[in-house]
């Protein structure tokens, strides 16, 4: 059977919107006789059985990456892990540091890396505020006991990092972003820690009266 012939403008707008490599695009175009969103499809599929076999890999080199947003009244510092500096000068992996920074800026929820991270002590509470929620005061308990289970299920997606829509492509989450680099760059990529900045958090901010500071001067 002959294949199909596709162009490379095609085949590079594959890889732009997947980060697959060259061959991998234009096999998936010609298995999909030239449907995109089918070839998008495969291969998500293959990078992430690829990238599930790389995820157990030591991840030990890498870059500390920061974002200040405008105004700069709000930044944060990234580790991102691979395993060689090599490919942590590769400017994909730098860009994906840079991206993953602004996403944690853009996602003032966002406290943990992983729903694995978030302590029992968080869940607790999380579930205790939920129950006693007044709209599930008069519920079943069983219908209670779901509701309940669904927002929490919700609200821990709110605070990881991993679940998050990614900003700049929507339909792909941070994790689906991170293991298309880890298929594109050929090594395991770790998200290690991060931490946000937000100007004049943790301060008591005296309050000021502009009359009573004019009257103080005027009778010193």
């Amino acid at each position: 059977m002959k294949k199909m012939k596709i162009s490379a403008k095609f085949v590079q707008e594959l890889r732009n919107k997947t980060g697959a490599g060259m061959m991998d695009c234009k096999k998936a175009l010609q298995s999909s006789d030239g449907d995109m969103e089918l070839a998008i499809e495969a291969l998500r599929k293959k990078g992430l059985a690829l990238a599930d076999k790389k995820a157990n890999r030591i991840a030990v080199e890498g870059i500390i990456e920061s974002y200040i947003h405008a105004g700069s009244r709000i930044g944060v510092l990234v580790e991102i892990n691979c395993e060689t500096d090599f490919v942590a000068r590769r400017s994909e992996f730098q860009n994906l540091a840079k991206d993953l920074a602004m996403q944690i800026v853009a996602c003032p929820s966002v406290k943990y890396i992983s729903i694995d991270d978030i302590d029992n002590n968080v869940i607790e509470l999380e579930t205790r505020i939920e129950s006693e929620k007044e709209d599930l005061l008069n519920k079943p308990a069983d219908i209670k006991e779901r509701i309940v289970s669904g927002r929490i299920a919700k609200r821990l997606k709110e605070m990881s990092l991993m679940n998050q829509a990614f900003i700049k492509n929507t339909e792909i989450s941070i994790e689906e972003l991170i293991k298309q680099h880890i298929v594109l760059l050929g090594e395991n990529i770790k998200v290690r820690r991060f931490e946000k900045f937000l100007l004049g958090e943790g301060l008591d901010r005296k309050e000021s009266n502009f009359l009573v500071d004019v009257e103080n001067i005027i009778n010193k």
